[in-house]
Order: C-alpha cells, then sequence, then structure tokens
C-alpha cells in the first residue's frame, strides 16, 4: 500500500488541495484510493460530497474522530493533515506513511514557519532514521514576482528535494467545487497545470519518494 501525507505547521498553505489532486492523479490512473482526512475543517471529506458519480471512486475516511479505517485492498492511501500539528501528534502521524509533501506558499510569514517546521521534522525519528521520505512543494506562485524568486531561492538551499512549483490559478477552486481534481478537468483549460504537475507525480512514483 502506498501512504503519502500533505502537511505543514502552517494553514492555509494548500495541502487539501494537493490531497485532493493527487487522489484525483492516482484514481485516474486506475489505482483504488482512499483520502484520510485528520483534519477537523474536513476540506477533502467536503470535496468528496461533490463528487460526481461518473468519476473513478475515491474513499473518504473522517481520521480527526479517532483511528480511521481504511477500506480493504486499496493502493494508495493520501492523508491531509490538520495545521498546527507537532511533537507527539506529529510523530505519530508520520507512522502512518512513507512519504510527505510540504507545500509552502511565497509570502515571507509563511517561509519562516516552514523553516521552523522543517527543523522541528528532520528530528522525528522515522524522518531522521530515513524511513519517511519528505519534499517541498511552491505552492500558489506567481513565477515572475520577486517574492517567488526569493521563495525558490529558500527551497532550493533545503535539505530536503524541492520537486514542483504550482501556479497560482483559478482552475483548482473550479475544480475543488465540482468534486475533482484538475488531472479530471478539460486538459486544454489544465495543460500548464498538468505541466506542473509532472515532476510532482515523478517524485511519487520514483524511488526517491520511498523509505530504502
Amino acid at each position: 500500500m502506498r501512504t503519502i501525507m500533505t502537511l505543514n505547521q502552517k494553514g492555509g498553505c494548500g495541502k487539501s488541495t494537493i490531497a485532493t489532486n493527487l487522489a484525483s492523479y492516482f484514481a485516474t490512473h486506475g489505482k483504488s484510493v482512499a483520502v484520510v482526512d485528520l483534519d477537523p475543517q474536513g476540506c477533502c471529506i467536503e470535496w468528496l460530497k461533490a463528487r460526481p458519480e461518473d468519476r473513478p471512486t475515491i474513499h473518504g475516511v473522517v481520521g480527526w474522530k479517532g483511528d480511521p479505517k481504511i477500506p480493504k485492498d486499496v493502493d494508495v492511501v493520501i492523508y491531509d493533515a490538520p495545521a498546527g500539528a507537532h511533537g507527539k501528534d506529529l510523530t505519530a502521524m508520520l507512522r502512518k506513511v512513507q512519504s510527505a509533501i510540504i507545500p509552502v506558499m511565497p509570502s515571507p510569514i509563511d517561509m519562516r514557519a516552514c523553516a521552523h517546521f522543517i527543523q522541528d521534522i528532520l528530528t522525528v525519528g522515522r524522518v531522521s532514521r530515513d524511513e519517511v521520505k519528505l519534499a517541498v512543494v511552491a505552492n500558489r506562485v506567481r513565477e515572475n514576482t520577486l517574492v517567488y524568486q526569493h521563495l525558490e531561492h529558500f527551497l532550493k538551499a533545503l535539505d530536503i528535494p524541492f520537486i514542483a512549483t504550482l501556479r497560482d490559478t483559478q482552475n483548482y477552486i473550479r475544480a475543488v467545487e465540482r468534486g475533482l481534481g484538475i488531472f479530471e478537468m478539460a486538459p486544454s483549460a489544465v495543460e500548464q497545470d498538468l505541466e506542473q504537475w509532472q515532476s510532482l507525480t515523478r517524485w511519487v512514483n520514483g524511488k526517491r519518494s520511498m523509505p530504502a
């Protein structure tokens, strides 16, 4: 079973957006997928409520009320972590997964918060023992801006892989309103977004994202 988590201590950075689109990606590629929503805000569960019946099934699991019960025979489990996780809670969540993706937005506040969070996460036993692979994603960016240049420089200087840059676009909002991912929208409308996701999906499907 493939297990991936989106997490960051700071809220509003796009964890649920990446989680739902990862779920959509795997589902449209013939995988049996479950999304475990660990955040009491329930963004992923609400997304699934809007999902059309004619789309590939994605199982939704409420994970903030106790030990989540994941359906049998699932190929991929995507965990969406809540903001503010630290200490024992963060350690417990990371026991569930092989890979963790940390989205970061282009603002000084987000970059400082991310730097502190990564310092904390690198001290977690499973991470320090290389039993969980980490990566960062620049999210909701406008690449021709100075603040993005600062973010890119910051992410490239980290000790973990910087795997993708996702632009700021209404396509993600349109998709979530319909219970879809960008992989299920008209290709002509999301061509640039699909291109940006290639490096992210290449990472989650590759050996670099898996513990030895």
